[in-house]
């Protein structure tokens, strides 16, 4: 079909990115086709030096260049606060939305049975042990809104319902089903601010 193995090597390749079709990968080949050998050599250099060089912050577990990360060491940051999260993806939609002052937490993923993710392959011990350190006054769950996410929420709270802290989920001016990384930084904003305390919502 595309009368060269190499460029369909690549093709197939670029296939396996998340919402990329084959038209697309296609695209993203005949770039580097057309591209200087110099243009492609730094592309290359820069997917090797992400697996080499990155380290997951110790804290919070976001990937960055250091130990800790520089909103975990940022010392006006809020340690009062902890976001819980399920990947960087919606730390950076967070990010964007500039209405969050504290730290984040994340899992790594949510509890989904079907995909055989359990408990124990989210990174929840770290975060019982940073609900218990001194400090710790809340844990906002801004978990997709999702069965899963709804049921990891469920599932965390259980865990620290003995803990002095105070536990908030995000206002649903998300949809059900809907995913943060494409939520608009307005409305992603304001639901951060307008959070409740999650026994509001069980209780209802």
């Amino acid at each position: 079909m595309y009368l060269s193995k190499s460029i369909e090597d690549l093709v197939n390749e670029f296939s396996k990115f998340p919402g990329v079709g084959k038209k697309t990968a296609f695209r993203f080949t005949l770039h580097f086709l057309n591209s200087s050998k110099d243009e492609n050599a730094r592309f290359s250099k820069a997917l090797i030096e992400l697996k080499e060089n990155i380290k997951f912050c110790k804290v919070c577990h976001a990937p960055n260049d250091d130990e800790v990360c520089s909103i975990c060491s940022n010392p006006v940051r809020s340690k009062n606060t902890i976001c819980v999260i399920e990947s960087y993806k919606d730390l950076v939609a967070i990010e964007n939305t500039n209405q969050f002052f504290g730290q984040y937490h994340i899992l790594g993923g949510v509890i989904s049975p079907m995909d055989g993710i359990g408990p124990d392959k989210l990174n929840i011990q770290s975060l019982i042990d940073r609900a218990n350190s001194k400090g710790t006054m809340e844990l906002i769950m801004a978990l997709n809104p999702t069965i899963e996410g709804d049921t990891t929420i469920y599932y965390l709270t259980n865990l620290l319902k003995d803990q002095d802290v105070k536990i908030t989920t995000i206002s649903r001016g998300i949809s059900f089903g809907g995913e943060l990384e494409y939520t608009d930084d307005l409305t992603l904003g304001r639901s951060i601010q307008a959070r409740q305390p999650y026994e509001l919502l069980i209780n209802k």
